[in-house]
């Protein structure tokens, strides 16, 4: 009798198992199609030539009376089209205004990767549609790690910006943005982190050619503190004249993008959602190389 019961046990787990292969899975793979449409909607993306007809949304850095720095960003999918800033240079207390120029438009590469990566989840998930039978867990443990891998990417491209050097962030082409040029003292940084779109100011000044400071200069950093240098090695006349310059104040200002705050949140659900049907799976690791007949 004991040893029916275990067959018993073990033939009711097996139909249990079957019934999640054929049919659970298949129901949350739907799920997360439908919250990743979700997500992705929110990257909408223009076809060709249609770029005009992507919403254009304004959001207002700064607010209050003493802020140093205070601008209107114009965000238009991945791109920034429009960039209006006013910055009161410290000590001095002078206004100056800068705009991108007409022709000038900057990619946010966070955006564009993690709206690829979204895109990508979803091609694995379809290409498992509601016809395909899946013959054991390992399968479904399979694609659930390599949609995962996907999402974490993705989320983790709106986390985490990128690191970079002064010395990269003077040569890089958003110096090149503004109109009037951008002062060789003042650099600016605008990247994505987490729901919020942030503007870094940074003003220098030259060090001196005799100071006894140190010298060596800063290393990749998302925000960069005062205090950190700069070196600048222009070529005059075939000679090098190397100029050292100091970060001597940092200004950050930043809102939130609601959108993408939603995609987050749909980044959060869909990785839950994944490893719930891999902890089902878990349940029947017994029956994992399982093949129905």
């Amino acid at each position: 009798p004991g040893c029916s019961c275990v067959f018993l046990q073990a033939e009711e787990c097996e139909e249990e198992f079957n019934w999640l292969l054929k049919e659970e899975v298949h129901a949350v793979l739907k799920q997360l199609q439908d919250v990743l449409k979700e997500a992705s909607r929110r990257f909408s993306m223009p076809s060709p030539g249609m770029e005009s007809q992507l919403k254009q949304e304004n959001f207002i850095l700064g607010s209050s009376t003493m802020d140093q720095v205070k601008g209107v960003l114009t965000l238009q999918g991945e791109a920034l089209t429009q960039a209006d800033i006013n910055l009161k240079v410290a000590k001095s207390s002078q206004a100056l205004h800068f705009q991108f120029r007409e022709d000038k438009q900057w990619k946010l590469q966070q955006i564009q990767d993690a709206r690829n990566h979204v895109n990508q989840a979803l091609q694995l998930l379809s290409s498992r549609d509601d016809s395909y039978r899946f013959k054991t867990g390992a399968e479904v443990n399979k694609l659930m790690d390599a949609v995962m891998l996907q999402l974490t990417r993705a989320r983790n491209r709106l986390t985490t910006p990128a690191s970079m050097t002064l010395s990269e962030l003077a040569t890089s082409g958003l110096m090149k943005m503004f109109s009037p040029p951008m002062p060789g003292d003042v650099m600016v940084n605008f990247y994505i982190n987490l729901s919020k779109l942030c503007l870094t100011v940074y003003q220098l000044h030259t060090l001196p050619p005799n100071t006894t400071k140190n010298f060596k200069p800063a290393g990749s950093s998302v925000l960069h503190n005062p205090g950190a240098i700069l070196t600048s090695v222009l070529s005059l006349c075939s000679e090098l004249n190397t100029n050292r310059f100091e970060v001597s104040h940092v200004h950050k200002v930043e809102c939130v993008v609601p959108w993408l705050n939603d995609t987050l949140v749909f980044f959060t659900i869909s990785l839950q959602l994944c490893q719930q049907l891999k902890d089902k799976i878990s349940v029947f690791s017994s029956f994992w190389n399982y093949r129905p007949f």
